[in-house]
């Protein structure tokens, strides 16, 4: 790779600002970090970071003045860092630091310093990187630590000390697994011994951190090298017990069960071929997390592993609780689909009938799709053959979702008869009475007893309110 870069020309016109903005205030000033990283790469990059050997929030202002439609600068004076937007680009600006670090915390101490301690702050080789912004060498890589060599040879390793790279901020270690599975990177040995060495100061970082690596780790093209690595350093464990406990196989009498931790990132990379719905892919992680305790030994069935889709809907909230995911709708889909993975399974293997089918939809309603990607992904196995057939056997079990939502629109039901109108009719108010009625004429809609329609429900209704000597009232 080359030590001399031309700029992203869609960025072009805002480095050469900032350049003269550096130029004007007399200070050095240099791209730095996953900006540049990612143009050598030649990968997209949005967000522009810029460290100059002065104030970084002097340059940040100074910048914005010269920018059409450049958005306030938020001065952060704390860490001495600005940034700004400008068509939906965010530039960010530091002062070059040098930092050190308290042992029970990852809030550096901060001194200026040079372009030289700043690259010495850097988690990696790969975002140690600089190109410089100054008339005398405008655009030239300045490279301290070969990042450019790691870059060619898909290499993660710090650029000073990896113990101590590690211990001072343990968010560095999630960074290079999150890393390592976006760029498809090896982690370099000696810098992944520090992570093993080191993977209990994990602790010391908050949950809200951790989520987001674990995010971005999940979000990625094939996220198992992300979860394999956590597992191999001892780090999930500590951020994801449940998960790490799906790991093993345990043998009675010679039969064994597969292992869950393997399979749950088969049913993950599977999804993410098919979705990039962060959500979806989580519903993949947790599917089958009540594994470990559900597991029971039976003399006649082998490992049984009943309820574990119930009992995985109440760990996933708990796990979203946690790691402070969000606890709205996105975690009652994770719950939803969790709890339902077993149905379109369960249809593969008998006579489908149509109750079964209006059931499905109606449980599942809008998420009908997503769960059968996640169902098609579940089916994990050695045997080609078997594959196929299950999946084979699936698209029937589409085709006739299709062809009963068609018929019988229960995909998003809404009762044909209200409780308002059951109320009405009988001259009774809200109480145990109207809930029996309701939910008697979705069963017999659900088992295909009455078409899903008011006048078959209508009837359907006084024949129910009948049996609880409920009499309609006249009308005036």
């Amino acid at each position: 790779m080359s030590r001399d870069l031309n700029i992203a020309r869609e960025h072009e016109k805002y480095i050469h600002l900032i350049a003269e903005a550096g130029a004007e205030l007399q200070v050095p000033t240099y791209l730095v970090g996953g900006y540049v990283r990612d143009l050598l790469l030649g990968r997209p990059c949005k967000d522009i970071d810029v460290v100059c050997v002065g104030s970084g929030i002097a340059l940040a202002k100074q910048a914005a003045k010269k920018m059409k439609g450049a958005s306030k600068v938020s001065v952060f004076k704390n860490f001495g860092t600005a940034m700004f937007t400008v068509d939906g680009i965010e530039f960010e600006f530091v002062g070059a630091r040098k930092e050190s670090y308290r042992r029970d915390s990852r809030k550096p101490i901060v001194e200026d310093g040079t372009l030289e301690d700043d690259q010495n702050r850097r988690d990696f080789t790969i975002n140690a990187l600089a190109i410089s912004l100054n008339k005398a060498d405008f655009g030239q890589v300045v490279d301290s630590f070969d990042g450019i060599e790691d870059l060619h040879y898909k290499i993660l390793r710090t650029p000073l000390d990896p113990d101590i790279t590690f211990s001072d901020d343990p968010l560095r270690m999630l960074r290079a697994i999150r890393f390592a599975t976006q760029l498809k990177f090896k982690i370099e040995e000696e810098t992944f011994e520090a992570i093993k060495n080191n993977h209990k100061r994990i602790k010391i970082i908050s949950e809200e951190r951790v989520r987001d690596e674990l995010n971005k780790i999940i979000l990625a093209d094939r996220p198992s090298i992300g979860f394999k690595l956590l597992h191999k350093t001892g780090l999930l464990r500590l951020i994801f017990p449940e998960m790490a406990a799906l790991q093993g196989v345990e043998y009675r009498n010679g039969r064994g069960h597969k292992d869950n931790f393997y399979h749950t990132l088969e049913v993950l990379d599977g999804v993410a071929k098919n979705s990039k719905d962060l959500f979806l892919r989580w519903a993949a992680i947790l599917h089958d997390i009540a594994k470990p305790p559900t597991k029971r030994w039976n003399d006649e069935l082998g490992w049984t592993f009943h309820g574990h889709e119930v009992v995985g809907g109440r760990m996933a909230r708990k796990i979203f609780k946690r790691l402070r995911m969000p606890l709205d709708e996105r975690m009652k889909y994770v719950v939803k689909l969790v709890n339902l993975h077993l149905r379109p399974i369960a249809l593969t293997k008998g006579d489908v009938t149509d109750s079964a089918l209006r059931r499905l939809l109606f449980d599942a309603g809008d998420d009908i799709d997503d769960l059968m990607i996640l169902c098609r992904a579940d089916i994990t196995s050695k045997n080609e053959a078997k594959v196929k057939r299950y999946l084979q056997n699936y698209e029937i079990v589409v085709q006739k979702l299709v062809e009963v939502e068609e018929k019988d629109r229960v995909r998003n039901w809404q009762p044909p008869i209200s409780g308002h109108l059951i109320m009405e009719t009988f001259g009774i108010g809200p109480g145990r009475e109207v809930g029996i009625i309701k939910n008697a004429i979705r069963e017999a809609i659900l088992d295909g007893l009455i078409q899903n329609d008011y006048d078959p429900a209508f009837d359907f209704m006084l024949n129910e309110a009948e049996k609880l000597a409920l009499k309609p009232v006249k009308s005036s």
